[in-house]
């Protein structure tokens, strides 16, 4: 998830006129979306014969690309086009997870239910307490925020909680691993990660404005979140055969793809002003397609879309870090790169710990630890949250920066080497 635009009336659209228009530079945009998708590819390329996952070289090419070299990636908050490449990330983690649903089949996510619900729980539970027991403790010496201790350490804690599942899922899909135990037990439980994690976000984002906490706020944003998605599959499993059966015989060229993606898009719009997560009715809405008769089709024929906008999702993860604070040969930098080494300790062990979450099933609990760390976007929002509010100071959100560059780093490699003993393809047993 990246942080959501100012909502718009439904089906209104912003007038256009030559004042906004001028705001923005055309053939900069062109220039720099070229770039990017160039650069991204050729970077997924090289690492590929590497025997390292596409993903890798994209975030990194970001890296490279953005606000800590060459600043080719708009990220400043004044450049007319960072909302529009902003808007252009949320496009292609959708499509990335629409993608995700189509690959899923619904009968088998069921089967991993209750283990994914464990995992989940663990995989939040065990990081949250331990960010929060360290930076409570006053272990990592003196650090000046305007908020209080209690208030810095539910803010370091909840920055650990969260799962980027497009980091993992792009892996998992390059390994043609979707259909294992491993991989729906980490999507499954990455979704109800997602739910988890918008409960804390909105008491995070209390707590910055100055809010107590209030557990029927926490409770009314799961709510949401729960019965959007059960509303949305039930409701859409009733008549999605039917309307596509129907899309299908018609003739003109390419509706099949173009009604698919519109409904991407529209269960993605309800899901956000239900005040849920986008990537919710993202995945929802591939879980639907995938009960289709023309579920394969549309799996193809979605692709190329994806081949355009899921890079610029990973490239504006990539573009978000300066390393240059991470220096080591910079004395200043050592009491970050410390917090930031020990909050990546807890944050990989942490999510380690969910693979062992389902003791009642055999699977590589390794690979499911393993796919469970990466925070991405989702880590960066909850500390720009901090550092907006003044509850994180600059060194601390560094560290936390740190941790969300290396997790999603590390993953891709340390997934594919922990597959190395193998996965568990379902073949229809009880979870």
């Amino acid at each position: 998830m990246l942080p959501p635009l100012p909502p718009l009336p439904l089906l209104s659209l912003p007038p256009f006129s030559p004042d906004a228009a001028g705001q923005v530079d055309v053939a900069r945009f062109f220039t720099v979306l070229a770039v990017m998708l160039l650069v991204g590819k050729f970077a997924g390329e090289l690492f590929e014969r590497l025997r390292q996952p596409a993903v890798m070289g994209e975030l990194l090419a970001g890296i490279v690309l953005g606000a800590g070299f060459l600043k080719v990636i708009p990220m400043a908050p004044g450049d007319p086009l960072t909302p529009v490449f902003r808007l252009l990330a949320q496009v292609g983690v959708v499509v990335l997870l629409f993608e995700i649903g189509l690959d899923t089949e619904l009968d088998a996510m069921k089967r991993v239910g209750a283990g994914a619900a464990a995992v989940a729980v663990v995989g939040v539970a065990v990081p949250f307490a331990a960010g929060f027991e360290y930076w409570r403790s006053g272990w990592h010496g003196y650090e000046h925020t305007v908020a209080d201790p209690l208030t810095t350490a539910i803010f370091v804690g909840a920055t650990l909680t969260a799962t980027s599942v497009g980091i993992t899922a792009r892996v998992l899909k390059d390994l043609q691993l979707l259909h294992s135990v491993e991989a729906r037990l980490i999507l499954g439980a990455a979704v109800i990660d997602d739910v988890i994690g918008l409960v804390i976000l909105g008491v995070v984002q209390g707590v910055a404005g100055g809010a107590a906490f209030s557990l029927g706020g926490a409770l009314r944003i799961l709510g949401v979140a729960v019965a959007f998605l059960f509303v949305a599959l039930w409701i859409g499993l009733r008549f999605a055969p039917g309307i596509f059966a129907v899309v299908d015989r018609m003739r003109v060229r390419g509706v099949l793809l173009v009604s698919a993606f519109a409904f991407l898009l529209l269960l993605c719009a309800l899901a956000q002003r239900a005040g849920t997560a986008l990537i919710i009715g993202a995945f929802a809405a591939g879980l639907i397609l995938s009960e289709t008769k023309q579920f394969d089709r549309i799996e193809d024929r979605i692709k190329p879309v994806s081949d355009i906008f899921t890079p610029i999702f990973f490239l504006s993860i990539g573009a978000a870090v300066d390393p240059r604070v991470w220096n080591p040969l910079v004395p200043e930098n050592h009491q970050t790169l410390a917090i930031g080494g020990t909050l990546l300790a807890i944050a990989v062990l942490g999510k380690l710990a969910s693979g062992w979450a389902v003791p009642w099933r055999r699977f590589n609990r390794l690979a499911v630890g393993v796919g469970m760390a990466p925070r991405g976007e989702v880590g960066l929002i909850f500390a720009q949250i901090g550092l907006t509010a003044g509850i994180l100071s600059s060194r601390l959100f560094s560290a936390i920066l740190f941790v969300v560059v290396a997790t999603t780093l590390v993953t891709p490699p340390l997934l594919k080497w922990t597959l190395r003993w193998g996965a568990t393809i379902d073949e229809g047993s009880a979870a």
